[in-house]
């Protein structure tokens, strides 16, 4: 049977001037922008690839679940040490809005992007 085999990209619209959101998303996620404007995500470059998985998931319509953000999605980031990159995003002013918390899945943080989106980063546990 045909079926889908992961996550090809992630496409948003912006409130506001995209170039400066995808300049956001640089400096202070530290995504490598393409001379086109966008960038390239390769789970090869990503330490634990070899057990990554992309998590595709809904949600009802009422949920509380993005909030603060108003966007109907959520995205959420791998990163690779997300307490220094927490410390980093304190240092810039970008709004925390919780964690970091720990499970047996590992450790999330949920930020506000320029646009107001709520953003989730994970660190995935160690191997």
């Amino acid at each position: 049977m045909a079926r889908v085999t992961g996550i090809g990209g992630i496409f948003f619209k912006t409130k506001s001037d995209p170039k400066e959101v995808a300049a956001w998303y640089a400096k202070h996620l530290g995504l490598a922008l393409a001379p086109w404007g966008g960038a390239m995500l390769k789970w090869a470059d990503d330490p634990g690839a070899a057990d990554a998985v992309t998590v595709w998931h809904t949600a009802a319509h009422d949920t509380k679940w993005f909030e603060p953000g108003e966007a109907s999605f959520m995205i959420n980031y791998r990163v690779d040490d997300l307490e220094a990159l927490l410390a980093k995003l304190r240092e810039d002013g970008v709004t925390i809005v919780k964690g970091p918390q720990t499970d047996e899945t590992g450790s999330f943080a949920w930020i506000l992007d320029l646009d107001g989106n709520k953003v989730e980063l994970w660190q995935p546990p160690p191997a």
